[in-house]
C-alpha cells in the first residue's frame, strides 16, 4: 500500500479509537460532580471506573481471538456500535448503579476497539513502518486524552454533564463510515472455526471474581475474612481451569503457548505493571485537582494538558526515529526510567504544592509514558506467529486493562481509608454545622465550594496527602516495568505487513505438506492436474486433495 493508501485505511481506524478515548475520558474531571450529584460516594466513584476498565479487561482477549477467526472490519464496526450504545445510555442513568451498569456495556466495545484497531493496523503496516504511524495513534490519543477531559468539562459547567455521554455519538457515526469506505482486507481464507466457550466463559469470571474481590475487600468484608477467603479462591480455582481449557482446546482465547516466547512474557508482565502505574494514579488525579485545589471540571482538564502534550510529543519523535533507526529498546527503556521517576515526585505532591511543579512532575509522566505504551504492542507484534497476531496484540491490552483494573480498586481503597482516617481525627478540632458533619459522616464525595473554610481546608489536605500516596504506591510498579523492558532482546524490526506475512506462511504450508511422516514436494495445482487427466476414480481423487487440504490445515508454523 502507497503511504496515501495507508493513511485512508488508518482515518476510519483512527477515528473509531478517537471514539473509544473521547468517551473514556470525557467523564474523568466530570465524575465528582456526577458521582455527587447521583448521590454516590467514593465507592460508587471506583465502581464506575472499575466497571468499564473490568468489561474491557474480560472482552479484550476474547476480541482479539475472534479477529483470528472472522471478519475484523465487521468486529471493529460491531465494537463501536456497542461502545456508543452503552455510552449513551449512560447519559439517562439516574442512578450510581444504573449508571455503573451502562459502564459496563462500554466497557464491552471498549475492549473490542482497543485490541482490534492495533490488529488492523499490523495487517496494513509493516513493524518496522509502524513506528511512523504510531505516532498518528499517539497523536489521536493524545487530543482524545486532552481534549475528552476539557470537553467533558466544559459540557459539565454548561449544558450539564449528561452530554458527556451523548458527544461521542456524531463521532461513532463518522468512524462506521469512514471504515466502511476505506479498509479494504482481502477475504480470510475459508475454514473450519472452533470456538473456545468454555475458556471464554472461565477467564470472564475467574477475572470478574478476582477483581471484584480487590474492590469489595477492606470496604464491604475484612480482608482476613470467610468471604475473602472464598472469593480469592473461588477466583484461583476459575483461572487455573482456564489454564487447563486453554492448554487442551484447538483454538484457545488465550494461547498458553506464547508464554514460551520470552520477549511476549516479559510484556506481559511490564504491561500489568504499567496498567497499574497509569490508572492507578492518573485515575485519582482529577480528585487531586477538584477536591484538594478547589478547581472546576473545566479547570482540571486544563491543568491535566502537560501530560497529555508530554504523551504526544513522545509517541509522535519517538515513532519517527524508530522507523527511521530500527532502534527501539533505548527509547522505551528512557520512556520506563522516565516514568518511574515521575510517579516518585509526584508522592511528594500535597494540596498546597506549586502547580507548576506539579506540571512538570506531569509533563515527565507523559513522555514516559508515550515512548513505552505503544511500543510494547510493537515489539510483542513483531515476535510473534502472525496467526496468533491478534490473540497476542489483545493479550497485552488484557493484561494492561488488567493492571488498571487492580491498581484503580486497591488505589481507591486505599485513598478512600486514608482520606476517612485523616478527616475523622481532625474534625474534632474543627468548627462544623451539622449538615457538614452529616455529609462527611455518610462518606459522600463533598463538594468542598459549599463547605466551610476550616472544614475545606481539612478535606482538601486529606485529598492531598492521599492522592501523594497513591503516586508513592504507583512508583515501584513503574520501576517493575522497566526492569522487564531492559531484559527485552533487542530484535529487529520486520519489513513485511501481517498480510504480507500471512501469505507467505499460507504459501509455504500449502508447498510443504507431510505425509505418513515423509516429506513430499506438492501443491494444489498438482493435484488438480492429476483430477485433469483421469487418473484413479473420482473417489481417489477426493481422498486425496481432502488429505493434502487436512495436512495444510494442520500445519502450525512456517516450517512445514
Amino acid at each position: 500500500m502507497s503511504h496515501r493508501q495507508v493513511l485512508e485505511a488508518l482515518s476510519g481506524l483512527l477515528m473509531g479509537l478517537f471514539v473509544a478515548v473521547l468517551a473514556s475520558t470525557v467523564v474523568s474531571t466530570s465524575l465528582p460532580r456526577i458521582i455527587s450529584d447521583l448521590n454516590g460516594d467514593q465507592t460508587a466513584y471506583t465502581w464506575v471506573v472499575t466497571s468499564t476498565l473490568l468489561a474491557t479487561t474480560v472482552s479484550t482477549p476474547i476480541w482479539g481471538k475472534l479477529s483470528d477467526l472472522f471478519n475484523r472490519k465487521l468486529l471493529v464496526q460491531l465494537s463501536i456500535v456497542i461502545f456508543v450504545l452503552g455510552s449513551a445510555l449512560a447519559g439517562f442513568s439516574q442512578d450510581t448503579g444504573t449508571l455503573i451498569s451502562w459502564r459496563v456495556l462500554q466497557g464491552l466495545g471498549a475492549g473490542g476497539l482497543i485490541s482490534l484497531v492495533q490488529v488492523l493496523i499490523s495487517d496494513i503496516i509493516s513493524p518496522r513502518e509502524r513506528g511512523r504511524y504510531v505516532g498518528l495513534l499517539g497523536a489521536v490519543i493524545a487530543v482524545g486524552t486532552a481534549g475528552g477531559p476539557l470537553l467533558g468539562g466544559v459540557l459539565t459547567d454548561s449544558v450539564g454533564w449528561r452530554w458527556n455521554f451523548y458527544v461521542a455519538v456524531p463521532f461513532a457515526v463518522v468512524a462506521l463510515i469512514l471504515i466502511q469506505r476505506t479498509l479494504k482486507l482481502p477475504a480470510k481464507p475459508k475454514r473450519k472455526v472452533s470456538i473456545d466457550y468454555a475458556g471464554a466463559i472461565l477467564i470472564a469470571a475467574g477475572v470478574s471474581l478476582l477483581l471484584i474481590w480487590v474492590s469489595l475487600a477492606g470496604n464491604q468484608f475484612e480482608w482476613a475474612s470467610t468471604t475473602s477467603w472464598l472469593m480469592a479462591g473461588g477466583a484461583v480455582v476459575l483461572l487455573a481451569a482456564a489454564v487447563v481449557v486453554e492448554i487442551k482446546v484447538k483454538e484457545p482465547i488465550l494461547p498458553m503457548n506464547l508464554f514460551h516466547n520470552r520477549t511476549f512474557t516479559l510484556i506481559v508482565v511490564a504491561s500489568l505493571a504499567v496498567g497499574v502505574a497509569l490508572f492507578g494514579s492518573s485515575v485519582f488525579l482529577s480528585q487531586y485537582w477538584q477536591l484538594s485545589r478547589g478547581a472546576t471540571a473545566t479547570q482540571s482538564g486544563l491543568l491535566s494538558l502537560p501530560q497529555v502534550v508530554g504523551s504526544l510529543v513522545a509517541s509522535t519523535v519517538i515513532g519517527i526515529l524508530i522507523s527511521r533507526t530500527g532502534k527501539w529498546k533505548r527509547w522505551m527503556v528512557l520512556g520506563a526510567s522516565l516514568l518511574t521517576v515521575a510517579l516518585a515526585l509526584m508522592s511528594t505532591v500535597r494540596f498546597d504544592t506549586n502547580i507548576t511543579i506539579i506540571s512538570v512532575f506531569i509533563a515527565m509522566m507523559g513522555l514516559g509514558l508515550g515512548m513505552v505504551m505503544q511500543n510494547l504492542v510493537l515489539v510483542v507484534q513483531n515476535s510473534v506467529d502472525i496467526r496468533q497476531i491478534g490473540a497476542a496484540s489483545s493479550a497485552i491490552a488484557f493484561f494492561r486493562s488488567l493492571g488498571g483494573t487492580l491498581g484503580v480498586s486497591v488505589l481507591g481503597a486505599v485513598l478512600a481509608a486514608k482520606v476517612s482516617g485523616i478527616v475523622g481525627d481532625g474534625i474534632g478540632s474543627v468548627k462544623a454545622s451539622a449538615a457538614e458533619l452529616a455529609s462527611l459522616a455518610s462518606g459522600t464525595i463533598p463538594n468542598v465550594n459549599t463547605l466551610s473554610a476550616p472544614v475545606r481546608t481539612l478535606v482538601e489536605t486529606a485529598y492531598g496527602q492521599a492522592v501523594g500516596e497513591i503516586f508513592l504506591i504507583a512508583a515501584p510498579m513503574a520501576l517493575i516495568a522497566l526492569v522487564c523492558i531492559i531484559f527485552l532482546p533487542a530484535a529487529e524490526l520486520g519489513t513485511k505487513t501481517g498480510i504480507e506475512q500471512l501469505a507467505d506462511t499460507q504459501r509455504e504450508t500449502t508447498v510443504h505438506v507431510t505425509h505418513d511422516d515423509m516429506p513430499v514436494r506438492t501443491n494444489s495445482i498438482s493435484i488438480a492436474r492429476d483430477e485433469s487427466n483421469g487418473s484413479g476414480t473420482d473417489g481417489e481423487h477426493t481422498g486425496r486433495h481432502n488429505a493434502a487440504t487436512k495436512t495444510v490445515e494442520g500445519a502450525s508454523s512456517p516450517r512445514h
